[in-house]
């Protein structure tokens, strides 16, 4: 037989079926096992911690490392114990997390964790925020993503929006707190009370949010008063409300009246809007005294002329007779809560990492997760970045075409 061979059974075979299916191995994934790092972030003042038991244990399943550092999961109330039953390597040296290829935190580093890293690794925490950092982080040729820019394939911010609703939640039980008796507030019930007025609670912005401090606050019997830049926004959120609520555009008059009428006031801008200040000094003295104003948006430039950050050991500070609150990571207040909603944010995309054979291979594979990117490999990717630290920056879809 020439165009045919027999089998041992007899039955014809084509020579063309012994050659070797490329089209078959081109389409296959390569699937790598992935060593993640987790520091603690407890110097930082940063309760939060990016992954759970719970997800180190699936991740563990699927053939991946973790190496935690001991006491990273303290404050969100979960022990090493806890975390070496999962599967996870605990680490006491520092220095040893720093070795891993991913690393995993929440907040960003500092110069001194920087000369710990060894180059060429991923980082995935929240941005980094000080030029300085940025550029000895580039220099190591490290590839950076932000939680803050992570989308999905329909370009939507889950771990935005998920931070966004424990954010405004949380700042109506901050309100609540300051302004009671023991705190130095007003003595005033944040709530609603039989034969007594009902607290006033002024909202700047109108996202995720806002929202949310909307929901939590009328839930209270709270009279809620909102400000935003667009009327359309506007009507969007008396929609999800389900209810109609004051709302107005920042006219000046009509934003001076309701501040001055305030128990306390809630800047809440959507993310990467910018903010600057909507609130002068001089509308800050005419407040109530030990009146209540938290500034979301303060990690942005803040809501309000006369916040500046300040962290959860010292959150507040009195000006003009006023509580400012201006934590950049409120939702640490509830540690437990937001790591277990970053961890479920994080758990689809560390599986995908590995499925599609690394963090490059997944970078070129998926356009939301790509978005994240900020520093690919040193380089700098994201214009907003760029403009905010006045640094040169390049497209990413260029880089992957050369890379």
């Amino acid at each position: 037989m020439s165009a045919m061979e027999k089998t041992r059974s007899g039955l014809p075979v084509s020579k063309t079926m012994l050659l070797p299916k490329e089209e078959m191995l081109e389409i296959q994934r390569k699937e790598k096992k992935i060593v993640i790092g987790i520091p603690s972030d407890l110097p930082k003042v940063e309760y939060r911690v990016p992954l759970t038991p719970q997800a180190v244990d699936l991740l563990v399943s699927y053939g991946h490392e973790i190496y935690i550092e001991t006491g990273a999961g303290m404050q969100a109330s979960y022990s090493d114990r806890e975390y070496s039953e999962a599967g996870a390597v605990i680490v006491e040296k520092r220095e040893e997390i720093f070795q891993c290829d991913i690393i995993l935190r929440v907040a960003p580093f500092n110069c001194e964790e920087i000369d710990l890293l060894r180059g060429h690794q991923v980082v995935i925490s929240n941005m980094q925020t000080e030029a300085q950092c940025l550029e000895k982080i580039a220099q190591k040729k490290i590839t950076c993503i932000a939680y803050e820019y992570l989308e999905d394939e329909e370009g939507f911010l889950p771990a935005v929006d998920q931070m966004s609703q424990i954010l405004g939640v949380t700042a109506i039980t901050i309100a609540s707190e300051y302004l009671s008796t023991s705190r130095g507030g007003k003595g005033v019930l944040f709530g609603d009370v039989t034969g007594i007025t009902p607290a006033e609670l002024v909202i700047l912005g109108s996202g995720t949010a806002a929202e949310f401090a909307a929901r939590a606050a009328l839930g209270l019997g709270i009279l809620v008063k909102m400000f935003d830049t667009s009327v359309a926004d506007l009507n969007k959120l008396e929609n999800k409300l389900g209810r109609r609520i004051f709302t107005s555009v920042f006219y000046p008059k009509v934003l001076k009246k309701a501040l001055v009428s305030a128990d306390a006031v809630i800047g809440a801008m959507p993310f990467n809007s910018t903010p600057q200040f909507k609130v002068s000094e001089e509308l800050v003295k005419e407040m109530k005294e030990n009146s209540v104003i938290i500034d979301l948006n303060v990690s942005q430039g803040g809501c309000f002329e006369t916040t500046h950050c300040t962290d959860l050991k010292n959150p507040t500070y009195r000006k003009h007779g006023v509580i400012h609150y201006c934590a950049p990571n409120i939702p640490s207040l509830v540690a437990r809560t937001a790591s277990i909603s970053l961890s479920n944010t994080l758990i689809p995309l560390l599986l995908a990492i590995g499925e599609n054979g690394g963090v490059d291979s997944y970078i070129k594979h998926s356009k939301g997760f790509r978005k994240g990117v900020y520093l690919y490999q040193g380089i700098l990717t994201n214009h907003d970045v760029g403009r905010r630290f006045n640094l040169p920056s390049n497209d990413i879809e260029l880089l992957l075409a050369m890379y």
